[in-house]
This record gives C-alpha cells, sequence and structure tokens, in this order.
C-alpha cells in the first residue's frame, strides 16, 4: 500500500497558508496516477468571501484546469480534514479513485464520521478511502486555530 505521507505534509504546508487570511487551516493535493502533484488548494472562504472555497474544490478546480478534462480518474484527492458533504460530492463527482484524509471531522464529515457520501452504494463511484494520515499534525493544526478563534 502506498503512503501518503509526502502528499500530506504538502498538504499541511497549504493548511498554513490559510492561517495567514483567517481562513480554518485545511489544505489539499490533487495527486495523478504516477503520484505528482497537478492541483493544490486551501480553505479561501473569508479571504475570497466564497461559500464553496474549500481546499477539496479547489485542489479539484486546479487538477482538472492541469488535465484539461473534469474526469480525474487514476487520481489520488488528499486532504488534511475529513471532507464535508460537498467536498466528498465533489470528489465523486470528479471520479478520483483514492480520498485520502487526515484529521476526523465529528461536527460535519462526510466521509464517515457524520455522513458517509464516498461510500454510499445508491452512487454510480465510490473511492477508496484512506483515513487518518497524519492526523495528529492535522488536528494539532485546527486546534491550534480554533483555540484562539473561541
Amino acid at each position: 500500500m502506498a503512503t501518503y505521507d509526502a502528499a500530506m505534509r504538502a498538504a499541511l504546508g497549504l493548511a498554513r497558508a490559510a492561517l495567514d487570511t483567517g481562513d480554518v487551516p485545511v489544505g489539499a493535493v490533487v495527486l495523478d496516477p504516477a503520484g505528482s502533484v497537478i492541483g493544490t488548494g486551501r480553505n479561501v472562504r473569508e479571504a475570497d468571501a466564497d461559500p464553496t472555497g474549500h481546499a477539496e474544490v479547489a485542489a479539484l478546480r486546479a487538477a482538472a484546469g492541469a488535465r484539461g478534462e473534469w474526469r480525474l480518474d487514476g487520481c489520488t484527492l488528499v486532504v488534511t480534514l475529513e471532507p464535508c458533504t460537498m467536498c466528498a460530492g465533489a470528489a465523486v463527482l470528479a471520479r478520483v479513485e483514492r480520498l485520502v484524509f487526515g484529521a476526523y471531522d465529528e461536527k460535519a464529515g462526510a466521509v464517515g464520521s457524520l455522513w458517509d457520501v464516498v461510500r454510499d452504494r445508491r452512487l454510480n463511484h465510490r473511492p477508496e478511502v484512506v483515513a487518518g494520515v497524519l492526523a495528529d499534525e492535522s488536528t494539532a493544526l485546527l486546534e491550534e486555530f480554533f483555540g484562539t478563534h473561541r
């Protein structure tokens, strides 16, 4: 089984950059089938006043642009926090092969915590899920952020 530590570290770097704009520190990268980064994103909801400005959406858009098509067959989405319903749905619609995440999100997670959108048998595509990659680092970054915003 492949390890996604390097990709998750890249996503964590993007998450830290979100702190500069007051956004929740979430970062994401998309890997092509060979393991090269073809898309990156971080939360920009606050920076761009965009309710869809989630790291996963930004990374998927960048990857689709790099590929010149919306289907991301064979690609892996790596994100520091378990995706919400919007982002889990976007991963399914983009046809990513695999979804890798760090920290679980008990309040809004849609990859097993609160919902399980990506493994819903009624959908026509279900990516493989790899959970808990560098979860401690992802959780610590989020706890630091929310500790200063409460």
